[in-house]
């Protein structure tokens, strides 16, 4: 398997149709609405967030993994629906980040299940201006009933983005594809309000 970008020819810009699309399984149709549990999630920032006790409106996007260079992603990894596109996801909260302030977002967080460390040297390589939570004990994915991959014996958060208003969530955004545009959706979502 490659780690290689799959980028189309001489642009340097994803290509999407080279990886297969998740399709909208339902397993995230329960979380519009829901009450945000009181789950101390480890920071990138040091300490740890309680997403129930974050005031304002919130946007945190979650994925199921990032990988680093030189490393080595889980065996087809590519070929699982919707795994693919972490760091453009990032990337693009990040080139975003302005704009969802205007609008408004208090806060912006990042959410997978790595543990703090392996996050902090993502969110350092990719200059995220906001920290990234994790939750590597599964306590948040319980309390919710996220849905995940199951990959080599290890879970993974599938990939969604939630927008949480007085510890609500009041609008998630599931399946996302592709990841590159998921901050241009919650950025629609939130100028049509």
């Amino acid at each position: 398997m490659s780690n290689q970008p799959f980028t189309g020819a001489g642009t340097g810009a994803p290509d999407w149709s080279l990886i297969p699309a998740p399709e909208d399984d339902g397993a995230a149709d329960h979380l519009t609405g829901a009450k945000v549990p009181d789950v101390a999630l480890a920071s990138t920032d040091g300490g740890a967030v309680s997403l129930a006790d974050v005031a304002g409106r919130v946007v945190i996007y979650i994925y199921p993994m990032t990988g680093q260079p030189n490393g080595v992603l889980p065996d087809g990894w590519d070929g699982i629906p919707g795994a693919r596109g972490c760091t453009p996801q990032s990337c693009s909260f990040r080139d975003h980040f302005g704009a969802l302030q205007a609008l408004g977002v208090g806060h912006v967080f990042g959410l997978s299940t790595q543990d703090t460390d392996y996050q902090r040297e993502m969110a350092t390589r990719l200059h995220l201006p906001f920290p990234v939570l994790s939750d590597a004990d599964g306590a948040l994915a319980a309390a919710l009933n996220l849905p995940v991959l199951q990959v080599e014996g290890r879970k993974f958060l599938k990939r969604m983005a939630w927008v949480i208003e007085a510890g609500v969530i009041v609008k998630t955004f599931y399946p996302v594809f592709p990841p590159d545009q998921n901050a241009d959706d919650v950025l629609a979502w939130l100028r049509g309000r």
